[in-house]
């Protein structure tokens, strides 16, 4: 018998290292996020890296009732890989994308079951979500400028045309059938930095149709040390500001293409 309580979703959190001093209760706020949907999810997919000790925290974990599925990757440990890898292995129409460190709003697969049916040719539904610091402080909304109606036709839809003027958009929290995700390329790991946005581009670009859900669904931290957009800024991977410009230009021209064509960033020469 169908579960009228269920939405048919696959949610992937990736995990490459249990080394930050507040892996263990941030895991624990994104996993109690699952637990709290007033709409239950199919599995959890949870991404790893085959690190001794995160591998023996995911395997000593009490997920209580949820059906998860740890998968091993054993190749780039990037983050478009180990999203990517986790779509492949999930077994639900829907995908979902949720990071260690974040959080569901309770409400927020509700509300994509509902809207799933009310529009049946929208195949991306985005949350309105909440960007804060690392200690939990409100930053600011993203997604939100979907509704502006002097950049955005289309109440609530992301188009194209929008997106190559306006770039601040996340998929972090996004419910997108599988198929689509798989039919347009997933994630193009060689796109660095602006890969979200070139996936975004190259959606519209397709024709398929984006939705922003107009009620708070997720819950972001914004730059917390370490993470991938950290480390872009201010980490190891720091960027100069001619190549954040260069992976924005990138974005833009790779937009056209499914496959993942391996750019690589040449310094400029002064």
């Amino acid at each position: 018998m169908e579960n009228k309580n269920k939405f048919d979703v696959s949610v992937i959190l990736p995990v490459s290292s249990s080394k930050n001093v507040f892996f263990e209760e941030l895991f624990d706020r994104s996993i109690k996020s699952l637990h709290n949907q007033s709409t239950k999810i199919n599995e959890l997919v949870v991404v790893h890296t085959g690190e001794e000790t995160l591998c023996n925290f995911l395997s000593n974990y009490n997920f209580s009732g949820l059906t998860v599925n740890l998968v091993k990757n054993e190749g780039d440990f990037d983050f478009s890989t180990q999203v990517n890898l986790g779509v492949k292995n999930a077994k639900s129409k829907y995908v979902s994308v949720l990071e260690f460190d974040d959080e569901y709003a309770s409400i927020w697969f509700k509300n994509v079951d509902r809207f799933s049916k009310a529009y049946g040719d929208v195949d991306v539904f985005l949350p309105l979500v909440v960007d804060t610091d690392d200690k939990g402080v409100f930053v600011g909304f993203t997604n939100e400028a979907s509704f502006a109606m002097s950049i955005n036709s289309d109440m609530g839809l992301l188009n194209n045309d929008l997106l190559l003027n306006y770039q601040n958009f996340q998929t972090s929290g996004m419910v997108i059938k599988k198929s689509t995700y798989e039919n347009n390329g997933g994630f193009k790991s060689s796109i660095k930095l602006t890969f979200v946005y070139e996936f975004l581009l190259r959606l519209t670009y397709n024709s398929v149709k984006i939705m922003t859900i107009p009620r708070i669904g997720y819950k972001h931290t914004n730059l917390r040390e370490g993470s991938v957009f950290w480390n872009y800024k201010y980490g190891e991977t720091k960027m100069t500001d001619n190549e954040v410009t260069f992976w924005l230009e990138t974005a833009k021209k790779e937009h056209f293409f499914t496959a993942d064509r391996g750019i690589k960033y040449e310094p400029t020469e002064v």
